[in-house]
């Protein structure tokens, strides 16, 4: 692993920086800690323009104490949630010693308003549970548990104006999962049909429609509508639209399937029907010692969630439960899809206008039997002895004009590959943490510009190519990085990215890792003196 120039930021007794928030127009970076939270220049994190505390109050921690938990660890305020409210507050979250509260903060002050409200649904009582949130629209919609124990998992929507809506609380609608991402994807964009835009929750879940000893895992792609608004008498402040899909990851010659996802990230395009999801996986019997990364289009996804199967509880001998295949007649409209002009023309609105025979049978039925199968039917990408715990992935032109997408992993090293054709090549492996402590958050900006790694003891800030280590032209074209190029003129390796105006023909970039683009040392011009 090499070692580069990295940028740090941390607090003496300050620790957990886990979230992060990037503000690319305002040029900052804002970190969620265990009772802090700091604004960071984006440029440069070690620049620090403000912070807040926010500690929890002695009743709190005496309360959280008596029910067991731990004062030094458990009993303490970490910031989970940290969103853009609106141009002027960002809506925070903290575990705050086991009863989740949140409140907004000014960016003006940098003060938190003192609107406190109360947090359940919207972050994790615990610290070190699996937990995702995103805002849309001034609207939060998390993937948390919704208790104390961490036993009634939920996936709600909080809004200012509405009433929590929120999942059934059934084992079919979720079953002890782990929530690792939620986004949104904005279907509605010149949509000829008056489609909703989409909210998709990835997590693992504990299978319910496989035969198995023990409890097997299932990688899912959840997905709710943005204009749910529940039912009228069945499924009341309830999603009408949560529906959800097996997300396949394996390699069938090897009868392998990787069976935990991780983390993900939505590579989105000006078109949404170009949109390309990537996750990271690692088996559940971790002793294969394997990662592997999956792409999924948007449209197979799409595919099985508006023309899929529903799966189907029956009951056999001795109350034993199966899931199979639901083959009777399906109500109209089709149970768990979102408003369309199509509805709208049969005076369905809203979903409180939809039909109860619609909404019986999707509370009954969240599960559709389609899987939604990867590009390319097969990872992307596998590797052994890590396990991939984060990931973050960038569509590059290069100088030939193709694009290409690098792909960031992170655990305690980070990974950074790129797809050529069918191929996949391992650029570089980067020590960004002193202590080879796992990365909690990866985070690239859209310009292209910083990678941001989170972890226990501080944020650090890298480069998203070191071009300027590679010493010879060989060395800057064998690397196969789409940012790097050797400059001719200059004879150094320079980035493609940060140095767009280098005139084209003086750089030399060669993805197939062809040094014979290189110029030959003897054959150039000597310099003349005078």
């Amino acid at each position: 692993a090499s070692h580069v120039n990295l940028t740090e930021f941390s607090e003496p007794g300050i620790f957990n920086y886990s979230t992060l928030l990037l503000n690319e127009d305002k040029d900052v970076l804002y970190v969620g800690a265990r009772e802090a939270i700091f604004e960071l220049s984006m440029k440069n994190v070690s620049v620090k323009k403000n912070k807040v505390i926010w500690k929890v109050p002695d009743t709190h921690i005496t309360m959280c104490i008596q029910k067991g938990k731990s004062k030094e660890t458990d009993c303490l305020n970490y910031i989970r949630v940290l969103q853009v409210f609106d141009d002027n507050t960002l809506y925070v979250c903290g575990t705050h010693a086991f009863q989740p509260v949140c409140d907004y903060l000014s960016l003006k002050e940098f003060k938190l308003e003192e609107k406190q409200e109360d947090g359940r649904g919207k972050c994790s009582f615990d610290p070190e549970q699996s937990f995702t949130a995103v805002m849309v629209d001034g609207e939060l919609y998390s993937g948390t548990a919704y208790n104390f124990l961490g036993s009634e998992p939920i996936i709600s929507r909080y809004s200012p104006s509405q009433s929590l809506l929120r999942t059934e609380y059934s084992t079919s609608w979720l079953n002890e999962p782990s929530f690792v991402y939620a986004d949104v994807i904005r279907e509605s964009k010149n949509s000829a049909d008056g489609e909703d835009d989409k909210i998709y929750y990835f997590f693992t879940e504990v299978s319910v429609e496989y035969e198995f000893f023990g409890k097997l895992l299932i990688p899912r792609i959840a997905r709710v509508c943005k204009g749910d608004l529940g039912g009228q008498r069945t499924l009341q402040k309830k999603w009408t639209t949560f529906l959800k899909a097996k997300l396949v990851c394996s390699m069938p010659e090897l009868n392998f399937v990787f069976n935990v996802v991780h983390d993900v990230f939505i590579l989105k395009n000006e078109d949404w029907k170009e949109t390309v999801i990537y996750a990271v996986f690692t088996s559940q019997w971790g002793n294969v010692g394997l990662s592997a990364v999956c792409a999924y289009n948007i449209s197979s996804v799409e595919e099985v969630f508006s023309k899929g199967k529903y799966m189907q509880k029956a009951t056999v001998e001795q109350s034993h439960t199966k899931w199979v295949r639901y083959n009777g007649i399906i109500p109209s409209p089709r149970p768990g899809a979102c408003i369309n002009n199509n509805n709208r023309i049969q005076n369905i609105n809203s979903s409180l206008h939809m039909p109860d025979k619609t909404l019986q049978f999707i509370k009954d039925h969240p599960l559709l039997e389609d899987p939604v199968l990867p590009v390319g039917n097969g990872p992307r990408l596998i590797t052994k002895d890590v396990n991939y715990t984060q990931i973050a992935v960038e569509r590059v032109q290069a100088l030939d004009d193709n694009v290409y997408d690098v792909i960031f992993t992170g655990t305690g090293v980070l990974h950074k590959s790129v797809i050529y054709g069918s191929e996949v090549h391992i650029i570089e492996e980067i020590q960004l943490l002193r202590y080879s402590e796992p990365i909690k958050t990866l985070l690239l900006s859209s310009q292209g510009r910083f990678l941001y790694v989170a972890s226990d003891t501080g944020v650090v800030q890298s480069p998203i190519a070191f071009c300027e280590k590679y010493a010879t032209c060989e060395e800057c074209i064998l690397a196969r990085d789409p940012y790097c190029a050797w400059h001719l003129d200059a004879e150094a390796c320079v980035s493609i990215i940060q140095d767009p105006v280098a005139a084209r023909w003086s750089l030399v970039q060669s993805l197939d890792g062809d040094a014979e683009k290189c110029p030959r040392g003897k054959e150039r011009l000597p310099k003349l003196c005078f």
